[in-house]
């Protein structure tokens, strides 16, 4: 089968969609807060970091090299210069553990990815290219997938390129993610079609968009992803259960984004 015989391209996002990621940046954020208390309290704490990284993404992207240097910032922001270089490096090792954590996948991964063989698979995630990459050779997933891109953030003009680059028809293409900001709402403004897997904990960061009256396609588990494509009929119109102008309704939840 060739590229423009698959039925569909799909494509993951990978933290937190392929596998875990979340929570173990919220372990440190928990840590550092108590790091941080004698300067000031969590909520404090919480709010001053994120301002920090939203001031930083420009520079420095997304990632963990990122945000570690955004606590650093912060701690010294926070603390009015005390912070220590003990805690300056007990922060450095927050980040050393997240660049060194094994790789988790979601329950069911592989098995979803088997049953999709026969779309063209692809990844589309952002973040430090260098530790997106480390993290899809160690899932052991690689070998499934035509192709990997890290980009430099998710928005509708940087998907609109990769379409393009890749010859890639946006009414046959899908992204399936758990950031409606990053994975589901670019994409439905390129007239592409996209479903919502919701991860149990979502950096703030990601809940940031205006698209909460936009119907959107979500899954319980991504499990359930396969069935849903089965409602693709040829063509080059997705079936029922698909949100966006492809497909709207259908046996799967349909909700405001």
């Amino acid at each position: 089968m060739t590229a423009d015989e698959h039925p569909l391209t799909v494509a993951f996002d990978a933290d937190d969609t392929l596998w875990h990621n979340e929570d173990l940046f919220l372990d440190v954020h928990n840590e550092y807060e108590e790091l941080l208390s004698p300067w000031a309290d969590a909520a404090t704490v919480d709010d001053r970091l994120h301002e920090v990284q939203m001031t930083n993404l420009p520079r420095f992207g997304y990632g963990v090299k990122s945000f570690t240097l955004s606590m650093i910032e912060a701690a010294v922001r926070i603390s009015g210069g005390e912070v220590d270089a003990d805690r300056i490096t007990t922060i450095i090792g927050y980040g050393k553990r997240l660049l060194d954590r094994p790789v988790e996948l979601i329950d069911g991964v592989e098995e979803v990815l088997d049953a999709l063989g026969h779309h063209r698979l692809m990844v589309i995630t952002k973040g430090d290219v260098h530790d997106q990459l480390a993290k899809v050779a160690a899932s052991g997933l690689a070998e499934r997938f035509w192709r990997v891109e890290v980009v430099a953030d998710k928005e509708a003009a940087v998907y609109g390129e990769l379409l393009e680059r890749h010859g890639i028809d946006p009414t046959r293409f899908v992204m399936v993610g758990n950031s409606l900001r990053s994975d589901v709402l670019p994409v439905l403004e390129l007239g592409g079609s996209a479903v919502h897997v919701p991860y149990p904990i979502t950096w703030r960061h990601e809940n940031e968009h205006d698209g909460h009256d936009v119907d959107v396609t979500t899954l319980e588990a991504l499990r359930e992803l396969p069935q849903l494509l089965m409602n693709w009929a040829p063509g080059g119109e997705l079936g029922a259960g698909m949100a966006g102008p492809a497909g709207t309704g259908g046996r799967y939840g349909v909700h405001p984004a």
